[in-house]
């Protein structure tokens, strides 16, 4: 009973009252500052920040007008192959002779360019119509590379105008030289489909592999120039590869797409 009085007498006594009360502890103030300036950037960036994102496709490296399929108007044997894989010819150059029942005729380039494969050998046996060669069409050494990137159809409307590409080349080892930079040209408005891949590019092969997962729509690359590499053109490391690149090469594009707000805030 004695120290229930003491106690009692304690509670009621206005010695103290002049103490200061301690609210927090210096570290919970540190810790609810944090907290406020972290919720406060995040409220900022929720409102005026933005993700990037990017879509990653198949790519080849070529001239901006493409090949051609160069195909026998003739039936008969073949007694001459006339160009060699890799030359550049001018319109109406030789490719093949062929015997037929009427005589010998010249199977001649339809225009300008670069032979990248020849299909018919000595001795062969072919139809009209038959493929005998893919010519690319380029005019002059000098005439620029592009990069066909070959997007998924859903993904093409995010494609901005001029968007930043990355090419990893498959001829160049991306460890040592990174990656090929370059910008979107233009962005083709339907999806194609292998005949008209394999008619871009003179190859059968390629246009089925560019559309064994669907019908792409093909995306022009325009490749960012450097005149201090050996390429000509500017990659992710100073100096790039030590040697030129070639066209049909295939690569694999990375496009950045439109940049994306992260929260949609909903208004009541």
């Amino acid at each position: 009973m004695q120290f229930r009085q003491q106690a009692l007498a304690k509670l009621q006594s206005p010695e103290e009252l002049d103490l200061p009360v301690r609210f927090a502890r210096p570290q919970g103030w540190l810790a609810l500052s944090v907290t406020v300036v972290v919720m406060a950037a995040a409220s900022v960036w929720a409102v005026t920040g933005s993700v990037a994102s990017t879509v990653g496709a198949p790519a080849i490296l070529t001239h901006g007008q493409g090949s051609y399929i160069l195909q026998s108007p003739v039936a008969g044997q073949v007694t001459a192959v006339l160009a060699k894989q890799g030359e550049r010819l001018p319109a109406d150059s030789p490719v093949l002779k062929v015997r037929t029942a009427d005589g010998d005729t010249v199977v001649r380039s339809v225009a300008a360019g670069r032979v990248t494969a020849l299909a018919a050998t000595i001795g062969q046996i072919i139809q009209t119509g038959a493929n005998v060669a893919a010519v690319e069409k380029v005019a002059h050494s000098t005439d620029p590379l592009y990069a066909t990137v070959y997007v998924p159809a859903e993904n093409a409307a995010s494609i901005p105008a001029n968007a930043a590409v990355d090419l990893t080349v498959s001829s160049v080892p991306t460890q040592e030289y990174g990656v090929l930079r370059g910008h979107v040209k233009s962005v083709d408005r339907s999806a194609q489909s292998a005949q008209q891949i394999s008619a871009f590019l003179g190859d059968s092969q390629l246009g089925e592999q560019f559309t064994k997962d669907g019908r792409p729509v093909a995306v022009t690359v325009r490749l960012d120039k450097a005149s201090g590499t050996k390429s000509g053109y500017r990659w992710s490391s100073a100096d790039g590869p030590p040697f030129p690149l070639t066209s049909m090469t295939v690569a694999q594009g990375s496009i950045r797409l439109a940049d994306q707000r992260p929260v949609d805030w909903l208004l009541p």
